[in-house]
């Protein structure tokens, strides 16, 4: 801006300086000229007679500031002059009024001096830029973060006036702002899933802990390519064509979880201005979805096998191609089957109820008392295999449901023996802590491979299936156990090594209150 007040003075000083030559030089120049010439002439008159009369005696004793004589010979040479050293000027031969004075005794001529005219734009410049400077400097001073508290020019003021207004607009614009941004990066922050904002050139704007987590990186990754923190095909390729298509989705796996990624293109006034990339953890899900496909088609072949063996027996009977002394034995085999069915379709039924999450009455039981109750159920099939089944530990009541115990105890108890060895030993304790309850039940069985051990609380799997289909097992023993256990808020916990049996515990998490042990 000073520069551009520099520039304004100095074009009006220009025009004021031509404008006033324009004047002068019309209007006045040829009277004062007139005037002027003739006493320059009377004076110079008087001044050759003087100078032919004392020669440079006169001039050496003439003092004038307003007049300048000198004294020129007639090839040109300066012989003396009044405010210059004459032998160091310059010849005059070619100058106009001397060559006109050499022919008629008389010569003159009017010149106009350069050096006044670049003296008045230098002195002009100079002032131009004191009075810019001297006019900018309350402007310089402004503070335009307190537009209201400024001492200047009135001429300013509804110019300041509207710079405190968009001040006012700005500050609550950016505390909307600052408030928005705190509610996204507070609802981000605690999301499970993880969110990834990119821009149009791929370029990571922000990135949730969820997903610096599944993406193995840092906060520092924000402002860099998406491409430096992942950089798996699928995922890139996902990304593109969200950017051409407006939305795409993968699935991915890392580390033992399943992800699926949303990726969808954002655009503002039909321009795209970047992508968002949401990844969900659907690890259970998809584990549940598995399972429901496995247990359609388990239980589908479990409900066959023994209906197949039903309806052969049931067929030869009806053909008449059974034996009369076979026929107990047909219809013993049929029974035994149909058991198996109904067997099978209450366990599944149970495992729907857990799954549901069915209400059930919460009571005080004694863990002993269910113990032991569902041991002598066990008597006879213990003694066929000639194991000694013990109970050991005091009276330990907790807040639980009766029935999910019973059927706990049972199934680890009904494990532990059928695939246990002849002779062998079931050891059942019980025991409480101050706020936990625990059932341990302890084999002398034929153990479980390492490689089984984390998959046997799954629906029909079963370690040695051919054996487990001999002991009339339906191989949802111990997940209706797992169940059970995980809606009664407890945790199993599993040591075995072939061969030498299985440790099964079981332990419930109480409030103080809800553990009562008698001695």
């Amino acid at each position: 801006m000073t520069k551009k007040i520099f520039k304004s003075i100095m074009v009006v000083a220009g025009a004021v300086l031509i404008a006033s030559l324009v004047i002068i030089m019309g209007c006045l120049y040829s009277y004062f000229s007139n005037v002027q010439g003739k006493q320059l002439e009377d004076e110079l008159s008087l001044a050759a007679i003087a100078v032919e009369k004392d020669g440079r005696n006169y001039l050496e004793e003439l003092q004038s500031r307003e007049y300048r004589l000198t004294w020129i010979a007639e090839n040109g040479d300066v012989i003396y002059d009044t405010q210059s050293d004459g032998e160091s000027m310059e010849n005059h031969a070619d100058r106009e009024e001397i060559q006109e004075a050499l022919r008629n005794k008389e010569g003159k001529s009017s010149r106009y001096s350069t050096t006044l005219f670049v003296v008045t734009l230098i002195l002009s410049g100079v002032l131009a830029s004191r009075i810019s400077k001297h006019i900018m400097e309350p402007l310089n001073r402004l503070d335009l973060e307190k537009p209201l508290e400024n001492d200047t020019y009135e001429e300013l003021a509804p110019l300041l006036n509207r710079i405190n207004k968009q001040h006012k607009q700005i500050d609550m614009q950016l505390s909307e702002l600052q408030r928005k941004n705190d509610e996204f990066a507070q609802i981000t922050y605690g999301m499970t899933e993880g969110l990834v904002l990119l821009n149009e050139k791929n370029i990571i704007l922000n990135i949730n802990p969820a997903a610096l987590k599944l993406f193995h990186t840092k906060r520092s990754s924000i402002g860099k390519d998406f491409l430096t923190v992942e950089r798996s095909h699928n995922v890139s390729h996902a990304i593109q064509d969200a950017f051409s298509s407006g939305h795409s989705e993968i699935r991915i796996e890392r580390e033992g979880k399943e992800y699926q990624i949303h990726v969808n293109r954002i655009e503002s006034n039909g321009i795209v201005i970047g992508a968002v990339v949401l990844a969900f953890d659907i690890t259970e899900a998809a584990f549940a979805e598995r399972n429901r496909r496995e247990f359609t088609a388990n239980v589908s072949h479990e409900l066959k096998t023994p209906l197949q063996s039903i309806m052969g027996s049931a067929e030869l009977m009806e053909n008449g191609l059974v034996k009369s002394e076979d026929m107990t034995r047909f219809v013993g085999h049929i029974r035994t089957e149909a058991g198996r069915l109904v067997t099978l379709i209450d366990d599944i039924i149970r495992l729907s109820q857990l799954d549901e999450g069915c209400d059930m009455p919460f009571e005080n039981v004694d863990l002993c008392e269910i113990a032991s109750e569902v041991m002598a159920g066990l008597a006879d099939i213990a003694a066929a295999k000639d194991i000694e089944v013990a109970l050991t530990g005091k009276k330990v009541y907790i807040k639980s449901v009766r029935r999910l115990l019973t059927e706990i105890i049972f199934n680890l108890c009904d494990n532990a023996i059928k695939y246990n060895k002849n002779g062998g030993t079931v050891e059942v304790a019980i025991s409480s802590q101050e706020n936990s309850a625990s059932i341990t039940v302890k084999d002398s069985g034929i153990g479980i491979p390492p490689e089984h051990q984390a998959r046997i609380f799954e629906r029909f799997y079963r370690v040695d299936k051919s054996r487990s289909k001999e002991s009339g097992g339906t191989g949802l023993g111990l997940s209706i156990v797992k169940h059970a256990v995980q809606y009664l808020n407890g945790k199993i916990e599993l040591q075995s090594s072939l061969g030498q049996g299985t440790v099964i515990q079981i332990i419930f998490q109480q409030d103080k209150s809800d553990v009562v042990q008698f001695s």
